[in-house]
């Protein structure tokens, strides 16, 4: 039987003119069937759900369809929708949350961790035989999830200022108390009891707020990831996704044929591997999992290709993730293509690239005429944060 995979993607709703991060989700919502596109926290990010399905050609046209119906149904309102981590320009002013009991609670307990969570992520679904598998199998997926991390990376930018990270939606994201790796647990019991403990004590108000790298589904049969930014190109969804599928099938064919998984994974290791990936995404080096020492990224990449070329071959996934693995590691990742616009232009022009990369475009043609006397924008990576002002359209 062939491993299914889903995939849910979070957009930021912003306004075409501005480029600015806005709370219109509802009104959008209200032209899109519920199905499909829901709502998040924020009134400012908009959620969308794939069928599930066993080939990465049939994934792609889902995700493609999705976008450009959500697409449409912004364009009708003056809105774009934007598929990153975070928003170039996202003013504290965007965080309005969505109206309901269970987000009120989360607003008025986590305070400025739910106010800023102004950020969108991407979680891929991938089938499992059982609850207790899925436990079993995080631990060894784990130390792997730091290079999906990396090839997602997209979020350079926080409310108009340059962080250095390539991900600065990972930073937000990990101040949540149950963010970051998961644990190793022998089984689902002792998975189910600890979320239970997390409960009572109140830390969170239910199992929905765990939001670990990696969670077993609640009510379906997915081992589901949670560690990557939202992706500017449904491409990149794909690569993250195939790579997931094989990871997670590797591990089930070794727990199968009696073999442990390899658990190498310490928690504060870990987390480390995801801050450097996070840090500098494919533009720097990364955290090999098997010797823990730094390396470049293109050679981690390469290493997990090489790791799961038979579990591709098995999906028949090996030439496109391949391809597009090779694609990613040339072009560079989605943060640094994000920076560049902005050394070139300025923040405006970075939500035009990423509208427009969303809707799966790859041509950006701008009017030179239009921003010749707008200020300069933010810094490069690495130097220091400098502000930059939102900007309107002239």
């Amino acid at each position: 039987m062939s491993v299914r995979i889903g995939v849910e993607e979070e957009f930021h709703v912003l306004e075409v003119e501005s480029g600015l991060l806005v709370p219109r989700a509802d009104p959008l919502l209200r032209r899109l069937p519920r199905r499909t596109f829901t709502t998040e926290l924020h009134q400012s990010t908009v959620e969308t759900n794939s069928e599930v399905h066993a080939s990465l050609d049939d994934l792609y046209a889902d995700l493609a369809g999705t976008r450009r119906r959500l697409d449409a149904a912004a364009s009708s309102l003056g809105l774009a929708v934007v598929a990153a981590g975070t928003a170039p320009l996202a003013p504290a002013a965007a965080a309005h949350p969505t109206a309901g009991a269970r987000y009120r609670h989360m607003v008025e307990d986590y305070r400025t961790v739910a106010d800023e969570q102004l950020i969108c992520g991407a979680q891929v679904h991938v089938d499992i035989p059982d609850r207790d598998t899925a436990v079993r199998v995080m631990c060894a997926v784990s130390p792997w999830l730091p290079v999906l991390l990396a090839l997602s990376a997209s979020s350079p930018f926080w409310q108009g200022s340059d962080t250095g990270y390539a991900s600065w939606r990972t930073m937000l994201w990990q101040r949540w108390p149950t963010a970051g790796p998961v644990g190793c647990f022998a089984d689902a019991d002792e998975y189910d009891a600890t979320v239970r403990d997390l409960v009572q004590t109140g830390i969170i108000s239910d199992a929905g707020m765990i939001y670990y790298d990696l969670r077993p589904s609640a009510h379906l049969k997915t081992l589901e990831l949670r560690i990557c930014d939202s992706c500017p190109r449904a491409e990149t969804v794909v690569l993250v996704a195939g790579l997931f599928r094989a990871l997670v099938t590797e591990a089930c064919e070794r727990l199968g044929t009696g073999r442990a998984p390899d658990c190498t994974g310490r928690h504060e290791w870990l987390r480390g591997a995801s801050w450097r990936a996070a840090r500098s995404g494919l533009e720097g080096g990364l955290v090999d999992p098997e010797t823990h020492r730094e390396a470049p990224a293109g050679q981690v990449v390469r290493k997990l290709l090489t790791r799961l070329r038979p579990a591709l071959e098995a999906h028949g996934d090996w030439q496109t993730v391949g391809a597009l693995a090779e694609a990613a590691l040339a072009e560079g990742s989605a943060a640094r293509r994000i920076r560049r616009i902005a050394q070139e232009e300025d923040l405006l022009a970075c939500a035009d690239l990423l509208i427009a990369e969303t809707r799966g475009e790859r041509v950006r043609r701008t009017d030179p005429a239009r921003r010749k006397d707008l200020p300069p924008t933010a810094g490069a990576p690495g130097s220091a944060t400098r502000s930059v002002q939102p900007l309107t359209r002239r």
